[in-house]
């Protein structure tokens, strides 16, 4: 081999990290690389990272073999006692061409929590481009080892955001989306403590050219007033939300230590739908958190109807060393596995529903490539007639499946 590959666990912030790691690689001028980077929010995560190690030199006896992401920021020396393995890298340091030079620099690279430089990666086919503004995270949901991983919350300046959007929308990005570990944190540490929403109107009125704005996972406890001025008035603020909920039941909610009610959890939904009609939201559901019984695993997967979630993303609980929940009394794994089982049935079966209520309307579609695209509302879209990759066209909406929808440009 001689171009280095990257292999990719995990959340999509890790995804478009990847990204970056490619071109600080190659900016390094790395080659005969593999470099893996891991994920730690569940132990299979980190099971299928080190079968991907193995593997990897399997295949490229020679190459050099690099890992990093959260699993490997958490416990380093863990994965450097790998045979397999070269390099060992922080989360921070990933993103630094540095890092990749033939041999360490003199100077260590930054660990996670020592940078709050933003990151965006490249726009392609000028379509989407994600741009991080926020790293790490203040909270300590009892489940979580992520805040372990990438540090505290540090949220990047307005200027530099700004800055960086400019340079994506100049490549001809028509998307941004905004992503972070704790998305609506953004801005405690910064002076002035400007709030998400506030940091979203300044880039919109910054930059009137660009087209879209999409958000990445909401906590709904965090979510301010000018975000949500936004939704009500922006067309260009996308009507899409992930939230981050976890859970239908209120003791759970409260073990998990989550900042959020169940009763919030659906004002949120109900209080979205009626700013924006059009909005289709999404979220995270942990199946088989510990306690959990049969009723309140129910009121979880009550809750996808409840909220009308048409996007969910669905974790089996997986016991984290050093978490606190990882110390509570466990739900067989059997049983987490056929709930997190009836959770994404749950979830496949209201996308279906909401995309057959969507049939008959009309929206603005990114071409991503021929054929495929992406609404205004998140859901996928097939089409049939020729469309230039990075347009965006208006298309009638006329039919639909369990994952997509099928449009026709309106002339």
């Amino acid at each position: 081999m001689s171009a280095t590959e990257i292999i990719t666990f995990g959340c999509r912030l890790n995804a478009f990290e990847s990204e970056v790691i490619r071109r600080a690689a190659a900016k390094a001028g790395l080659r005969d690389a593999v470099v893996i980077n891991t994920c730690a929010v569940t132990a299979e995560a980190e099971r299928q990272a080190r079968q991907a190690i193995r593997r990897a030199r399997r295949e490229h006896p020679a190459a050099m073999i690099i890992v990093t992401g959260c699993a490997a920021e958490i416990a380093p020396e863990r994965y450097a006692a790998l045979p397999e393995v070269d390099r060992v890298l922080g989360n921070q340091a990933k993103l630094e061409p540095r890092s990749y030079l033939p041999a360490p620099h003199s100077t260590p690279p930054p660990r996670a929590g020592e940078g709050r430089e933003g990151a965006m990666n490249g726009c392609e086919a000028k379509t989407r481009a994600y741009l991080q503004v926020q790293q790490g995270c203040d909270h300590r949901c009892t489940f979580c080892i992520i805040p372990y991983a990438r540090g505290p919350s540090r949220s990047v300046p307005m200027g530099v955001v700004a800055d960086q959007a400019r340079r994506l929308v100049a490549a001809g990005c028509r998307e941004i989306v905004l992503t972070g570990v704790d998305l609506t944190a953004y801005g405690a540490d910064l002076p002035g403590m400007p709030s998400l929403g506030q940091m979203v109107r300044r880039l919109l009125a910054a930059l009137p050219e660009l087209e879209r704005l999409r958000l990445s996972s909401l906590d709904p406890a965090e979510i301010d007033s000018e975000l949500w001025r936004l939704l009500a008035e922006e067309k260009r603020l996308m009507p899409h939300l992930h939230l981050s909920l976890q859970a239908g039941d209120d003791l759970i909610l409260k073990r998990m230590k989550r900042r959020h009610s169940r009763t919030e959890a659906i004002a949120v939904a109900r209080r979205a739908r009626a700013l924006r009609p059009e909005v289709a939201l999404g979220a995270d559901l942990i199946a088989g958190f510990p306690t959990e019984t049969e009723d309140m695993f129910r009121r979880s997967l009550d809750l996808v109807a409840e909220c009308k979630l048409a996007f969910v993303h669905v974790f089996p609980y997986s016991a984290r060393p050093g978490t606190p929940a990882a110390r509570m009394p466990p739900v067989p794994g059997p049983v987490v596995k056929e709930r997190a089982a009836r959770l994404r049935a749950a979830g496949e079966a209201a996308l279906a529903a909401e995309l057959a209520l969507r049939v008959g309307g009309e929206t603005d579609v990114l071409i991503e490539r021929p054929g495929k695209g992406r609404a205004e509302f998140y859901a996928a879209v097939d089409f049939a007639a020729p469309a230039a990759t990075g347009a965006v066209r208006r298309m009638r909406l006329i039919d639909s499946n369990r994952n997509s929808l099928v449009g026709v440009p309106v002339p």
